[in-house]
């Protein structure tokens, strides 16, 4: 069932992006980033240079044969076979769907098409696959690093939309900025995997609080003893480091365990050391 709800949530991620090219981007004549850019890219300038219209899926599957079987070697067989879906469909529904009428607005195309186009990433993120193209990029590094470069990424969406603007005009291209601004700070919100939270909690039950953090996270704690400045009691201060995308099922499972519990949430921004991550399957 949870297979079936994986592969579920990735389809409907799928679809969504699809709907979004074919509403948002094409009416305001955007270029999203990665490689779904790069291939609306290709096939403006086979249209304008050659004359020839060129269906999406062509270049959309050829650029991502490779990415994905680094994946699969490298990441995970489940994670890979479930993303090559997301391609296949993506891919597939852009050419067939038909793009919804809803607004011949250019900004807010942007603003909203940046938005959507973000939930679905997130929604295939979320389910253990990727969209393709660039995300499998930002998966297979983020793996091996535990570190979140996805505004990376959009640096690098940048320098291909800047050909796009030397080749078919600033105005455009600015307003593509503009969307993969507004996509990629929907994924920084969404997806937590690779951002860490650091947790100092002053409890009266450490053993207890230490399991709870070690069944819910897989993460162990260390316990430090001090004194309460105003009365002067012995207190336990536990600080423990996790994956942010954690963060709320353990803050549920800790006030279960000991609802007088103190807890004081702080964003890591760099880890160093040994910080044990759940594979992909």
């Amino acid at each position: 069932m949870k297979l079936f709800f994986r592969f579920l949530t990735v389809t409907a991620g799928a679809v969504l992006m699809a709907v979004n090219l074919n509403t948002f981007v094409h009416t305001a004549e955007l270029l999203p980033g990665g490689f779904t850019g790069i291939t609306l890219l290709l096939q403006e300038i086979f249209l304008k240079y050659a004359g020839v219209k060129i269906p999406f899926v062509v270049f959309y599957w050829g650029l991502n044969i490779i990415p994905a079987a680094i994946c699969f070697k490298y990441v995970g067989k489940r994670f890979t076979i479930l993303s090559i879906w997301a391609i296949i469909a993506s891919g597939f529904l852009t050419d067939v769907l038909p793009g919804l009428s809803v607004t011949n607005d250019t900004l807010l195309c942007t603003v909203f098409g940046g938005i959507v186009n973000g939930v679905a990433i997130s929604l295939c993120l979320l389910a253990g696959a990727t969209s393709g193209g660039t995300d499998f990029i930002s998966i297979y590094v983020s793996e091996k690093t535990g570190r979140s470069i996805w505004n990376h990424i959009f640096i690098m969406n940048v320098v291909v939309l800047g050909i796009f603007g030397f080749l078919f005009g600033w105005s455009h291209a600015l307003y593509s900025i503009i969307f993969q601004f507004a996509s990629t700070q929907i994924l920084n919100t969404l997806y937590k995997r690779y951002q860490k939270s650091t947790l100092l909690i002053i409890t009266e039950k450490p053993d207890e609080l230490v399991k709870t953090i070690r069944e819910t996270t897989g993460h162990d704690a260390t316990l430090f003893k001090g004194e309460g400045c105003y009365t002067g009691a012995e207190r336990n201060m536990l600080y423990t480091v996790i994956s942010s995308d954690a963060e709320e099922k353990l803050i549920r499972q800790i006030k279960k365990t000991d609802s007088m519990a103190f807890v004081n949430i702080l964003q890591t921004k760099m880890l160093k050391g040994n910080f044990i991550m759940k594979k992909q399957d």
